[in-house]
């Protein structure tokens, strides 16, 4: 009997470590059951953003939730390798294992990224896509003739600026950058603990990676459904909303019946600005 034990365990520790293996680009937790909805957090964020969302969506037996952490971020350990093609290469293996028949993906700003990435890469493996505030190429909104040469060239610039920064310097930035993202003082603090957990180098490429991509042609692949939920306010200063609106248009112009709204009292973190604007416009899509 314990030898039988033992053999369990043995076992149940082989087959869990070989799980974790599998993925080391993201942690993923599960909630709920019923139709898969994978969600996706932002660069430096923690699967906890979505809590919100997950408890609305994934407590009634109708969907069930797999909330991704990626590796480097919030306190998960980094990988040596780019973090951006891991995560779409081994969420691509986690879908095909767990035969999943074309699950929503929900993603927020570098997670939407990698929600396009993926339905773009692999479109048979995508039923809905969700994209909270990103873009086919974050670092042409101000230029959008600027070539993919180019924007490697812009977004190696902002790498080597940053890596050049002391410590205070770097963190004082994340909170400023947070300031025009985030409401609400408190959602400022969750969002700054999570970015003071990341690995800085991960954080840092990761971004880079973002600023250098050029998705405006590859979206053309995307098969599935797409909501773009955008964000205007944080610029009112800058430009008006019809301004901003059409810069999103004109990114996803070549992703077929992409359906694009603006949250009008939301800045980049919409599920914390306004969830319920965001949850009635999920409603509306999925249903």
């Amino acid at each position: 009997m314990l030898t039988k034990t033992i053999a369990a365990l043995a076992a149940t520790l082989m087959f869990g470590y070989a799980g974790a293996a599998e993925h080391p680009a993201f942690k993923v937790d599960v909630t709920g059951s019923g139709a898969p909805i994978i969600l996706i957090p932002g660069l430096g964020s923690s699967g906890s953003v979505w809590d919100a969302t997950v408890a609305r969506y994934c407590g009634k037996g109708k969907y069930q939730c797999h909330v991704l952490t990626l590796a480097g971020f919030a306190g998960q350990p980094a990988i040596k390798q780019p973090l951006l093609p891991a995560v779409e290469q081994q969420l691509s293996a986690y879908l095909s294992e767990k035969k999943f028949d074309k699950p929503i993906i929900i993603g927020h700003s570098l997670g939407g990224y990698l929600g396009m990435k993926l339905a773009a890469d692999h479109p048979q493996q995508v039923g809905r896509l969700i994209i909270v505030d990103s873009l086919p190429a974050l670092g042409a909104t101000q230029l959008p003739t600027i070539t993919r040469e180019q924007l490697k060239q812009q977004a190696e610039g902002m790498r080597n600026m940053m890596k050049g920064q002391d410590a205070e310097t770097f963190k004082a930035n994340q909170l400023r950058t947070l300031r025009t993202m985030i409401t609400k003082q408190e959602d400022i603090d969750r969002a700054l603990a999570s970015g003071k957990a990341s690995d800085r180098d991960t954080v840092i490429d990761s971004m880079t990676e973002l600023m250098a991509a050029d998705l405006r042609d590859d979206i053309s692949r995307i098969k599935a459904p797409t909501l773009v939920l955008g964000t205007w306010v944080a610029y009112k200063d800058y430009a008006p909303k019809q301004a901003i609106t059409a810069i999103y248009t004109a990114q996803y112009a070549k992703l077929p019946g992409v359906r694009v709204e603006m949250a009008d009292n939301a800045r980049h973190f919409i599920m914390y600005d306004d969830p319920a604007w965001m949850y009635d416009r999920i409603d509306n899509f999925l249903n």
